[in-house]
């Protein structure tokens, strides 16, 4: 594991820790952050009224208990008897003449909204929902780019005590469907279309074929994003113009565990999994993350690079707005027209906290130049969604970064609302690595046994209990407790892999069954990756097991080289010496195959099961997720 043991490579300056969120609580309750750290892992009362004071959170009527586990930790209930509806703390109770809202789109179409005009808009539809026929519990799709009118139905439906299924902006019919039976969807939002990369996706198309065989959907609220033709089913669907006029509303308080939004993630094996999230759950652990780990302020313009179908979309529209900054959403291909258009945007809005994938970042590490702009508002760098690779980490801290602001590395899951592992500003950073915990969040590794371990690869797991974790897969317990809660008993199993190391620093190697088991030693893929990727002529990999007769398994890589070579063979050739050198022979490459792109989910996910699966010709399993499906056709026909 001697990859893993890496050299701090960033360090905060005593400006950056005096100015923090945690530094500002640890002074209060003059604790060390180690202290502050077990204390919250332990004390729920006060890490959760702590919170809630530090971003002056309001309650409609003040909960008894923080929480109660008597149905068991697998069903906890929390905030007991406290009221809320989650859309007064994301609007009504924010300054109403700060801006709440910027969006952009490919064609640079810029629209700005202030937390007053935010609130009328989300009043308008709240009513339209209501006289549409809309109650509460029902559920609503929202079948969106990633545009105001995403934000604005995200908090009318929470308003009114329904419940947002958030799909994929990029979904074909079939996942669609799929979605809106499984939830029994009475309602969708949507659009006329998009663009992306200057070319219409019709969207309003696409759900009419998927609603073909839905019957549970009674009508559709259409947005016109483009203004392009519609076919408009009479009784069915309704234009958002013309149905969005009333903005007078008066919300409801609700019951603290009323029922928010069910988001589906991809099951390794059958349908999707709906992770059924609450009033009092995924909003304020999105919040806490922000505060604690992003170190999120008043004055801060956040964004994410992301789509309302992964959970990262509502995380960024709740969180920011729960800490009363302004957010910031982009519509389009990140780097469309070039690689530098992220940094474009950055230099335009004066973007103070990012977010992107490593995935990204290897995408565009080698045509953009963000020298070129202005890059002097960032603070924060923000990152999840697949494991880093060294070399693209420490390009981003020192060509995005300018080796002056921190790298915020953050692994959770949809499940989970947000983070189990972050960085902290007031601690050092190790390339790939995670410095901490999300605070309130016990996270640890177990060995096969259950025992805690260190230096040695094992599972991420959570010990305690955060109002994030899913109440539950929609209709679906059982297997919600198969997932999480039957490996360890009363012990959260994540399905990540993963490592601490001598100094205490975290490290995800990739999900669980992504493992590779090698003559007896267990080894992530993010491991054998991160070596690939140090070549030079390599933009991303990913690695997989298949099965041999002596080692149990051997390691086969599938490379996307940034241009097309002509020798490719020594570069294959390269590739596996320099793993044989940094991993020894007993990890030596079977074979290394070149191929245009590698199958992602839509928030940059590197699907290796699919990989492997393709490659092994076994069943594939739910591939719904996947934004470029048609790259499976070359890695089946690679060997």
């Amino acid at each position: 594991m001697k990859e893993l043991n890496l050299k701090i490579e960033w360090e905060p300056t005593d400006e950056i820790i005096k100015n923090s969120n945690i530094y500002k609580v640890l002074k209060d309750e003059n604790l060390t952050y180690e202290s502050f750290l077990e204390k919250s892992f332990s004390d729920y009362e006060w890490f959760w009224r702590r919170f809630f004071k530090d971003i002056n959170f309001k309650w409609d009527k003040e909960f008894d208990k923080v929480i109660d586990i008597s149905n068991g930790k697998e069903f906890p209930k929390w905030f007991l008897n406290g009221k809320l509806n989650i859309s007064k703390n994301c609007l009504d109770y924010n300054n109403q003449n700060k801006i709440a809202l910027i969006s952009e789109n490919e064609e640079r179409i810029v629209r700005i909204y202030t937390y007053n005009e935010l609130l009328k808009e989300v009043n308008k539809l709240s009513n339209a929902l209501l006289n549409l026929g809309v109650s509460e519990g029902d559920r609503v799709a929202l079948y969106l780019p990633f545009i105001p009118e995403v934000v604005i139905s995200l908090l009318a439906i929470s308003r009114i005590g329904a419940i947002a299924v958030p799909l994929f902006s990029g979904f074909s019919e079939e996942p669609i469907k799929l979605r809106l039976n499984i939830s029994k969807a009475k309602a969708v939002i949507t659009a006329d279309g998009f663009k992306r990369r200057g070319k219409i996706i019709r969207m309003k198309d696409i759900l009419d074929k998927a609603l073909l065989d839905c019957q549970s959907v009674q009508f559709v609220i259409v947005y016109k994003n483009l203004g392009i033709d519609l076919n408009l089913t009479k009784n069915r669907d309704y234009l958002w113009d013309e149905v969005c006029k009333d903005e007078k509303f008066e919300p409801k308080s609700f019951d603290s565990e009323k029922p928010l939004m069910i988001i589906y993630t991809s099951g390794t094996t059958g349908k999707p999994k709906g992770a059924f999230h609450t009033h009092n759950g995924f909003p304020i652990k999105s919040a806490q993350d922000m505060f604690h780990l992003f170190d999120i302020k008043e004055n801060d313009i956040i964004t994410w690079i992301t789509d309302i179908g992964w959970m990262m979309g509502p995380w960024l529209i709740f969180g920011g707005l729960i800490n009363h900054s302004t957010i910031f959403i982009y519509d389009g291909a990140i780097d469309y027209p070039d690689e530098n258009n992220i940094f474009e945007l950055i230099n335009k809005h004066r973007i103070t906290i990012l977010g992107i994938s490593p995935t990204i970042i290897r995408s565009i590490m080698p045509k953009s130049n963000p020298n070129k702009y202005d890059l002097s508002s960032l603070r924060i760098i923000g990152s999840t969604g697949e494991p880093w690779n060294v070399e693209p980490w420490r390009w981003t801290l020192r060509e995005i970064g300018k080796n002056r602001v921190p790298i915020i590395n953050y692994s959770g899951g949809t499940e989970i609302s947000g983070g189990i592992l972050g960085c902290v500003v007031i601690k050092p950073l190790k390339p790939m690595s995670f410095n901490t915990p999300n605070p309130g969040v016990f996270a640890d590794v177990f060995d096969e046994n259950g025992n805690s371990i260190r230096g040695e690869i094992g599972y991420l797991v959570v010990r305690n209990l955060n109002p994030g974790m899913t109440r539950g897969f929609y209709e679906e317990n059982e297997r919600y407790i198969e997932t999480y809660w039957s490996k360890y008993k009363d012990v959260w199993y994540h399905g990540d892999l993963a490592y601490i190391d001598e100094d205490g620093f975290f490290y995800i190697l990739g999900r669980a069954d992504d493992t590779l088991k090698i003559a007896g030693k267990r080894v992530g893929p993010a491991e054998i990756e991160t070596i690939i990727v140090e070549h030079p002529k390599v933009k991303e990999s990913a690695v997989i097991g298949i099965p041999d007769e002596i080692k149990g398994q051997v390691p086969v890589a599938f490379v996307v080289l940034k241009e097309k070579e002509e020798n490719v063979e020594k570069i294959k050739e390269e590739i596996k010496d320099i793993v044989i050198k940094k991993m020894g022979k007993a990890f030596a490459l079977k074979e290394v195959y070149f191929v245009s792109d590698l199958p992602k989910t839509r928030n940059a996910k590197i699907m290796r099961r699919i990989i492997r699966n393709v490659y092994l010709n076994e069943p594939l399993g739910d591939i719904s997720s996947l934004v470029n499906p048609e790259c499976l056709e070359e890695i089946k026909n690679v060997k």
